[in-house]
């Protein structure tokens, strides 16, 4: 699955849109990336982007808007109400999806260092990035902003972590970039059924880690601690700001929140927490509202999340998943919720303008493969045979989790569920991924071989292609193989009136074992690394073997249920 990450970059310039329009048309430069959006504030006289794409596609076009901006920009004549000291001011990378933050703090300093080494532009690594405790603090590292660097640069406290460690000329001009690594900000709007903008405050106030500031009961004024500062009390939230505005527009009220990690506090639960303060309020949640993206697993969670609490199986379809979440938290009561539109991932693949084998239709889909077209291929058939052997199990499981009569077995039922989704979604991109294999081996030898380098290019261009072509339907063996763990489970516990079913997902998770194992073979005839052939050579006779004994073993099952 594709790595996904976003960056964020904050540009000191808010009020010349052909400087912005210089600055954000070198990311859209970079294949693998796209544009999400584009915000200037003339009175801030700064400009927050924001794109996302796969990380070494991303890095390279923050890069690019850091070396843009450091040459349009000329930080000692920028003036503007928002904090700052650099002409690309902040630049943070976020993980959205299948990237873990440790991977995203290695993005974020390798930019960073890039940054201070090619553009000698001076670098501070901050939020998960810092090298240094205090420095994860974006505040700390741009106390005193652009005019505070003269003094700053040069010292030993505030040697920069990348780049040069004084105020130049040139760095006059560019002032300093913050590279940071953070988690996901979603903003996030609950609708009340009320026009008070008072009443929106207390409830936000209920639920916003920040809370609210504790009062004396008698005389309503502000209680103090021992140094003379206000007292908080803390809201019910973590990670959470919030506010409460009326909306002209629709005419109501809502609690605004920002989202500063949703891994802490996802959606859900914080759509949650606002339903039952408002409720001990006497108000009542009418829906909700997402402003910009989420990434996908955020809506899949909440739409899990609402299904567990009605006792359902969560092992559904990633449009359902979505469909429950936007029903629950009323996305759609402003306007549509459109998941093209919305979701990042989503975003990303309608920009892909490439047609995929998994978007057909099931004729369409068969009629390709029967054409004079070299792919889809047999890599691809088993895949999709895999899959298909996933889904069966995945169905047995969702009905024995509604079975009427087995209501205290719903959660073991949806647990395989789960399981069986994941194999049929994993199985489902191999298709596709197997046809990419096989292209890239195409192209390999499509390249020139004229003169000696060429053909050592050629050389290695083919030999890279074919390692792939290898690994990919060896990694459909494992997945098929692994799937027949649920396909068992299901045929000895599972819903007796659907043993058949999978009973025949034993007999395609197996094909799809022997048919990807034919294509490891192949491939691998080709390939000049002779220990790499034979390592996977053995153990793919041994996921083989396995699988047809395990094959053997549930259909032994199912006969046994049936007779």
């Amino acid at each position: 699955m594709k790595k996904l990450i976003e960056c964020v970059p904050n540009i000191s310039e808010g009020r010349d849109h052909a400087i912005i329009k210089q600055v954000t048309d070198e990311i859209e430069k970079v294949e693998g990336v796209k544009l999400l959006d584009v915000d200037p504030g003339a009175a801030t006289n700064r400009t927050v982007i924001t794109f996302v794409g796969t990380p070494d596609e991303v890095c390279e076009a923050a890069f690019r808007v850091v070396k843009k901006a450091s040459e349009l920009i000329d930080m000692s004549k920028q003036k503007g109400e928002h904090p700052r000291f650099g002409a690309t001011d902040v630049c943070p990378l976020v993980p959205v999806s299948n990237i873990t933050m440790e991977e995203t703090v290695e993005y974020a300093r390798k930019l960073g260092e890039r940054i201070g080494k090619e553009l000698k532009i001076p670098v501070y690594c901050y939020e998960n990035a810092a090298f240094d405790e205090k420095r994860k603090n974006l505040a700390y590292c741009r106390s005193g902003e652009y005019e505070a660097l003269p003094n700053k640069l040069g010292t030993a406290e505030w040697k920069p972590d990348f780049g040069p460690n004084e105020f130049n000329n040139f760095v006059s001009k560019t002032g300093v970039t913050a590279v940071g690594a953070r988690d996901f900000l979603v903003a996030f709007n609950v609708n009340l059924n009320t026009t008070s903008t008072r009443r929106a405050n207390a409830i936000a106030f209920d639920v916003r880690e920040k809370g609210r500031k504790k009062t004396d009961p008698v005389t309503g004024k502000p209680v103090k601690d021992e140094k003379g500062n206000d007292v908080w009390i803390p809201g019910t939230l973590k990670c959470v700001k919030g506010i409460g505005w009326f909306i002209d527009e629709y005419n109501i009220a809502q609690i605004s929140m920002n989202l500063t990690n949703i891994s802490i506090t996802p959606t859900h639960i914080a759509f949650d927490e606002v339903c039952k303060k408002a409720d001990a309020r006497g108000v009542r949640v009418t829906g909700s509202e997402l402003v910009g993206l989420v990434p996908l697993n955020a809506m899949l969670d909440a739409g899990k999340y609402f299904l567990k609490k009605q006792n359902r199986s969560t092992g559904i379809s990633d449009a359902e998943l979505i469909r429950i979440a936007v029903k629950s938290m009323g996305l759609d009561e402003l306007y549509p919720f459109k998941p093209e539109e919305k979701i990042i991932e989503y975003v990303l693949e309608k920009q892909n303008k490439s047609k995929k084998l998994i978007d057909m239709k099931l004729t369409d889909f068969v009629f390709e493969t029967a054409s004079e077209s070299p792919a889809p291929g047999g890599g691809s058939i088993s895949a999709y045979m895999g899959s298909l052997g996933a889904a069966l199990a995945t169905m047995v499981a969702n009905l024995s989790s509604h079975k009427r009569g087995w209501d205290e077995r719903w959660e073991e039922f949806s647990n395989w569920a789960d399981k069986g989704k994941y194999y049929h979604d994993m199985l489902i991109k191999m298709v596709d991924e197997d046809t990419i294999a096989f292209n890239k081996i195409m192209d390999g030898f499509s390249l020139p071989k004229k003169t000696d380098e060429e053909k050592a290019l050629r050389t290695a261009a083919i030999q890279d292609a074919t390692k792939y072509a290898i690994e990919v339907p060896f990694n459909t063996m494992k997945l098929a193989y692994e799937s027949m763990e649920v396909i068992k489970a299901m045929a000895e516990t599972g819903n007796p009136n659907s043993v058949t079913d999978a009973g025949v997902g034993a007999l395609a998770a197996r094909s799809a074992v022997i048919g990807a194992f034919l294509n490891v073979k192949i491939n691998a005839s080709g390939l000049n690394d002779k220990a790499y052939v034979e390592k996977v050579l053995a153990e793919g006779e041994e996921i083989q073997k396995k699988a047809i004994a395990l094959e053997n073993t549930i259909l032994e099952i199912v006969n046994s249920k049936i007779n």
